[in-house]
């Protein structure tokens, strides 16, 4: 609608740190999240045409340009709850609802859109019992309500 189009500008524009209504391409993800998407790297990268380090720190892109990657990402197939809780549950050896917080932290730096260690520590920040394990279906409740 004209009122979310406005918001988005508005949005927009606050990532515009030199005054010229651009935004640089490695801003675009973050944008993207601050309007509530949750494109990955890799998605965002092939909508920008997969362009080289230098290109992401350097070229710009006005909110004309901006509008149909946003688009894009927000047709793109999200992840549901199910499919998330399924995907921990590979980790739940005893059967039991839990996955070891430890088992999970190495999952989240090693593989797919690897992780650094402060975003690991935010997400996982009061997860685990005393034990160090994670009840993974409150676990992706919390995660996908933030």
């Amino acid at each position: 609608s004209a009122d979310q189009i406005e918001d988005f500008k508005e949005a927009f524009g606050l990532f515009d740190r030199v005054g010229d209504n651009k935004v640089a391409f490695n801003q675009i993800a973050d944008i993207m999240r601050a309007l509530g998407q949750n494109p990955t790297n890799t998605a965002v990268k092939k909508i920008l045409g997969n362009p080289s380090a230098d290109d992401m720190a350097n070229k710009r892109v006005d909110f004309d340009a901006f509008l149909p990657m946003l688009k894009t990402v927000d047709a793109m197939q999200k992840g549901t709850y199910d499919d998330y809780v399924e995907g921990l549950r590979v980790f739940d050896k005893e059967g039991n609802g839990k996955v070891m917080g430890a088992e999970l932290r190495i999952v989240l730096s090693t593989l797919g859109e690897k992780m650094n260690e402060t975003e690991i520590e935010s997400l996982m920040q009061g997860q685990e019992d005393e034990n160090g394990s994670i009840p993974y279906e409150a676990f992706v409740k919390h995660i996908m309500s933030v």
